[in-house]
């Protein structure tokens, strides 16, 4: 049994679904608090191509006074529906000329289209058409509902306990903080995901890496999975 964790991202960038195909179970860390660091902050975010390189697609949060203690199924997306057209014009105006841009249209144009509360609702509607797109088949688990105790490592090894994972696959920074050790007494094998990024044509000349899996997907359809897994 081969378990992958990480938290939900909005239109998520190609490493995570590399992680998700070579996973039987895939475990969304959605009872753990939002990540605030500018760097690593995906979960109401991603990039998609420009002709000029690329640029931010943002969903608005309701987070004032609830910072530093808002858990990510708990997030709520701004009322200002605005984001929803910005969002949808803009994957027109970058993607609307690939080849399987028509193919995806209508499911894309009716996500924003909805009024959408909650953002971990928005994330799970588009990642799942995303993974089911992407000919995706492992198992999804939700860390809400699993009643599953702990915090930071801890909550990653108590989470693969509770599925009888055997084999654990974690994200590149596992290596500075998991308790090797534990897995290792546990009989679970730590595994880290180095993902590399292959290079493909884009809409646009020159290439872009870390874009949304959106970009590849426009592109070249059926397809993509292959391109994806191929480094």
């Amino acid at each position: 049994m081969t378990v992958s964790i990480m938290q939900p991202a909005y239109l998520p960038w190609l490493g995570y679904f590399d992680r998700l195909t070579q996973s039987d179970v895939h475990i969304i860390l959605d009872h753990v608090n939002l990540d605030a660091n500018s760097k690593t902050k995906f979960a109401n975010r991603n990039k998609v191509r420009t002709p000029e390189s690329w640029t931010w697609l943002t969903v608005p949060l309701q987070s004032k006074g609830k910072r530093g203690n808002l858990y990510l199924n708990q997030v709520e997306i701004s009322a200002d529906p605005a984001w929803r057209n910005k969002h949808w014009q803009t994957l027109k105006s970058c993607y609307s000329k690939c080849r399987f841009f028509v193919k995806h249209r209508q499911f894309f144009e009716q996500l924003y289209l909805q009024d959408w509360k909650l953002l971990v609702d928005l994330v799970d509607r588009s990642t799942s058409y995303l993974k089911n797109s992407l000919g995706i088949t492992c198992n999804t688990l939700k860390s809400s509902e699993m009643d599953v105790a702990g915090e930071k490592d801890e909550l990653i090894f108590n989470l693969c306990k509770a599925v009888g994972a055997k084999r654990y696959i974690s994200g590149p920074f596992g290596r500075n903080y998991l308790n090797h050790k534990t897995f290792e007494d546990a009989g679970i094998e730590l595994v880290f995901h180095d993902y590399e990024h292959p290079e493909y044509n884009q809409a646009f000349s020159g290439f872009e890496p870390y874009m949304s899996t959106l970009d590849l997907l426009f592109n070249y359809g059926s397809a993509s999975l292959e391109i994806l897994k191929s480094k």
